[in-house]
């Protein structure tokens, strides 16, 4: 059992993340940021499939939630998946040469992180529709990139710079 006792209250809920897996990982979450954290939803079609997709693959705290929706602790943020059966379709845009899936959410993470989450997704036999590749290697804006779905179809992106300081390098 963790002691979160120590934690400051006005992080607490953004080091449960981190701490639910027994080890603190600052470099995936946003913690103590100044930065105002964000909310989104996105429609799922199962929840059941969206409970071990986002908490077992991913690995995400779940918070409250009801017969139709179910809170995440997306790395300090609220990310919240509703039962909607009925969906809009996707498109895709042409990116490197890649058919990268709109609309797509996802999370910018360090250049460790990032492998981490990789190999953990290969490990559960997580088919990308985008493997990860490295972007702009050598550039400005050198940046590795890998594109899932999760169970109900929603396009996820995870981006990891290998220089902050350059994610919106032009």
């Amino acid at each position: 059992m963790i002691d979160r006792s120590a934690i400051p209250p006005r992080i607490a809920s953004a080091r449960a993340v981190v701490l639910s897996a027994g080890k603190v990982v600052r470099d995936m979450t946003v913690l103590d940021s100044p930065i105002p954290r964000f909310h989104l939803a996105v429609p799922v079609d199962d929840l059941d499939a969206a409970r071990r997709f986002y908490g077992e693959v991913l690995g995400l705290e779940q918070g409250r939630s009801a017969d139709t929706w179910i809170d995440w602790n997306l790395h300090g943020h609220q990310f919240v998946t509703h039962l909607a059966p009925n969906r809009a379709p996707r498109t895709h845009n042409q990116v490197d040469g890649h058919d990268v899936p709109v609309p797509h959410f996802g999370l910018l993470l360090t250049v460790p992180a990032f492998h981490e989450l990789a190999d953990r997704l290969r490990a559960a036999g997580t088919e990308f529709v985008i493997e990860p590749y490295l972007r702009f290697a050598g550039r400005p804006g050198e940046q590795w990139t890998m594109f899932l779905l999760d169970p109900a179809g929603n396009a996820l992106e995870f981006k990891a710079f290998a220089d902050d300081s350059q994610v919106f390098a032009v």
